[in-house]
């Protein structure tokens, strides 16, 4: 039941991809997980890493954005593994600048998976974390270019070191409201669904590492947010200025934060280094 294991979402192409083969690279002791939605894609991917020489990569479905989905990889690390020892939230949507879907619509779907299903992931896993865990939210510089945009009163809100997990999740809400009735700038938001999902992505793992070292402060867990920088996936396009596996190596830094760290913590990261939030 001691075996190590982590667990990366949204795994099959591009940066969660590279995050599995730095995890396996880095010399990760145990098991890792390559999840995502599509089976088929999946055991693709790991047929590709095992050709590579990662042996210890295991498929395992996973749907974000279905609360079940997250119970059910809950339910099977518990009986395979007693715990969890690593997660990284990689998996993550965005619309191409082309799309022509309203923008209300936009928000609904970009929210749902960035921000919800990160959110029910966490809520399906952080409680089986073992002491020493790491749990890496995959953000974007974009989530710190957005709050920018925001007025002041929401820069306000999104920088409390007091706001509460159901406060953000009212706040995302509003947004994507807003977003559909068409009001969302004139109430002061940025006119982007992807940046304010990321908006919430680092605000929420703020909001993780403070509760983690408020009910498990001796057990060692760093919770962060990182950014992978501009890289080439089908998400950005291939003008990106980074490969996925550059992509990769903030992410599996902080995934593999030696024991007895105790920082970065609740952060955001960008190339190895905390960013003012």
């Amino acid at each position: 039941m001691s075996k190590k294991v982590a667990v990366v979402t949204g795994a099959n192409k591009g940066i969660g991809l590279a995050i599995v083969k730095g995890l396996c690279k880095a010399g990760f002791k145990g098991d890792i997980l390559l999840t995502a939605r599509n089976e088929k894609l999946g055991q693709e991917a790991i047929a590709g890493l095992q050709a590579e020489g990662c042996k210890n990569v295991i498929f395992h479905q996973l749907d974000i954005c279905d609360q079940g989905s997250s119970l059910k990889l809950k339910k099977f690390l518990e009986e395979k593994y007693g715990g969890l020892d690593v997660l990284v939230n990689n998996a993550g949507i965005a619309f191409k600048n082309s799309a022509t879907e309203p923008f209300g619509e936009q928000a609904e779907v970009t929210m749902r998976t960035n921000f919800w299903g990160t959110l029910w992931v966490c809520h399906a896993l952080l409680p089986i974390l073992r002491p020493n865990a790491r749990v890496v939210n995959v953000s974007s510089f974009v989530s710190k270019k957005s709050l920018d945009q925001s007025n002041p009163e929401l820069q306000a809100k999104f920088r409390s070191k007091d706001l509460s997990e159901e406060e953000l999740c009212l706040l995302m809400g509003e947004f994507v409201h807003a977003a559909q009735t068409g009001d969302h700038t004139a109430q002061g938001w940025p006119n982007t669904a992807y940046g304010t999902t990321k908006i919430g992505v680092t605000v929420l793992s703020k909001i993780q590492a403070r509760v983690l070292s408020e009910t498990r402060p001796g057990d060692g867990i760093l919770l962060n947010a990182c950014c992978p920088g501009w890289v080439r996936t089908d998400m950005a396009g291939q003008n990106a200025s980074k490969s996925p596996e550059e992509g990769a190596e903030t992410p599996v830094y902080l995934a593999m934060l030696p024991e007895g760290a105790k920082e970065p913590h609740g952060q955001l990261v960008w190339d190895k280094t905390v960013q003012e939030w």
